[in-house]
């Protein structure tokens, strides 16, 4: 079965990214490594994962492309933006994530990946200090700027579609302020005003894919397109968005490992989170206002999953504490300790604990092919606005907090979310429920 409304993923697909660092040249040489057969995309759900449709005599197990129409691999044309000038081959060197044997062989066509200048306030990522920057631009000429490189990226390469991702650094933490983030007019008239304040850098880029008919997905827990500005400007140009903050690691466990808790009821009395990572995230994360944006991200994980008004015996009372450290040797290897104290038969206290020694940009790499793959058919189906479906892959989805919506962050209920999106938009029966 097909659904005759979402398009075919006919002609090249642009994906064009915020930043080209550790995580970007690793999703990039794995894609293009994948496409001759030299790796496999391990970790895709778009790749790997079946899911069932229909029910009974009719059941089937398939692929995500086997249900909706995804753009292949090989219709994949990159693009970026950076403060730092280097090519996406040597970003690759740079960043050491990947060996050289897994770089070499994608060489010439990494090198043609040359970033374009970035917008950029150094108020908004203290510690970056690249050259590769727009100068003495206002926040709505890095506005202009950008669709501009939206339209020659998509004419020069042949492109029948672009999706815009934020893979960059994490921005300080802009709170909302209404006189700016509440309606589209009032945003557009502070960039306008050249408002440096309230209107971060990664939020001229949203604006600037969306105005260009690209889905926008940030990848950081920035506030950027998580305003109802932005929703407005989604809404009228019919355009997806997405976020925020890939789910990688530590954030993934908790959202996969709190649920076993909670079904179980188990009582919790304090999750003590931390991290230590070396590479440009960690020294950005250094600052303590942008620390703020990340740890606001990192604790809306577990207050939606044990939820104290549901449960005030197992729930009422437990502490919750994220820490990120910078410590250069680990680089982009890095290292989650959870500490979990729970209490069960009679509120008598057990520990659990976690330690994840994962590769930031190995987990990342797949989920933001996913989320440029899923983005791009959530257009062609003409789905517009949150894509809630999406929550599965962040660690702080979006939801529409004006009228007290709460998002959904239990990992199994993010999947059935996913999986019946996919099914709606290949013309099957939505046939699972969220309990």
């Amino acid at each position: 079965m097909t659904n005759q409304k979402v398009k075919p993923a006919e002609g090249k697909l642009g994906i064009m990214v915020v930043g080209l660092g550790a995580v970007t040249s690793t999703f990039m040489t794995g894609v293009l490594m994948a496409r001759k057969g030299l790796a496999k995309p391990v970790g895709s759900m778009v790749e790997y994962d079946k899911i069932r449709v229909g029910k009974g005599d009719t059941k089937q197990y398939l692929k995500y492309r086997e249900v909706v129409p995804i753009a292949n691999l090989s219709d994949i044309v990159f693009g970026a933006w950076d403060v730092y000038p280097a090519d996406a081959y040597h970003s690759a060197l740079y960043a050491e994530v990947l060996k050289e044997k897994d770089i070499e062989p994608v060489k010439d066509e990494l090198e043609k990946i040359v970033p374009m200048k970035a917008a950029f306030d150094k108020n908004f990522a203290k510690r970056l200090d690249g050259d590769n920057v727009m100068v003495g631009k206002s926040r709505w000429e890095m506005v202009e700027q950008l669709r501009n490189d939206i339209r020659n990226f998509k004419q020069q390469n042949g492109c029948d579609r672009i999706v815009v991702a934020w893979a960059a650094s994490t921005e300080i933490y802009v709170p909302v302020y209404d006189p700016v983030h509440g309606t589209l007019a009032a945003l557009e008239a502070a960039m306008k005003a050249d408002d440096c304040e309230h209107v971060a850098p990664s939020m001229c880029y949203a604006y600037a894919a969306l105005s260009e008919g690209a889905p926008f997905i940030m990848g950081a827990p920035n506030t950027t397109v998580d305003i109802p500005a932005m929703w407005e400007l989604a809404e009228k140009t019919k355009m997806p968005i997405a976020g925020k903050d890939f789910k990688t690691g530590q954030t993934l466990v908790k959202s996969g490992f709190a649920p076993i808790i909670g079904t179980r009821c188990l009582g919790l009395s304090g999750w003590f989170s931390t991290n230590i990572l070396g590479n440009r995230d960690g020294l950005v994360l250094d600052e303590p206002a942008n620390f703020r944006t990340k740890e606001v991200s990192k604790l809306s994980t577990l207050e939606s999953i044990l939820v104290p008004e549901k449960q005030p015996d197992l729930y009422s009372d437990y502490y919750h504490k994220v820490r990120i450290n910078y410590y250069p040797p680990r680089n982009d290897n890095k290292e989650g300790w959870d500490n979990i104290d729970i209490f069960g038969w009679m509120g008598y206290p057990m520990q659990i604990k976690i330690n994840f020694l994962c590769r930031d940009s190995i987990l990342a790499a797949p989920l933001l092919l996913d989320l440029c793959l899923l983005s791009d058919l959530a257009a062609r189906a003409g789905r517009y606005g949150i894509q809630r479906f999406l929550s599965f892959y962040l660690k702080s989805p979006m939801h529409d907090y004006t009228q007290g919506e709460v998002p959904v962050n239990h990992l199994f209920q993010q999947y059935v979310m996913l999986k019946n999106a996919l099914r709606e938009m290949g013309g099957y029966e939505a046939d699972e429920e969220i309990d």
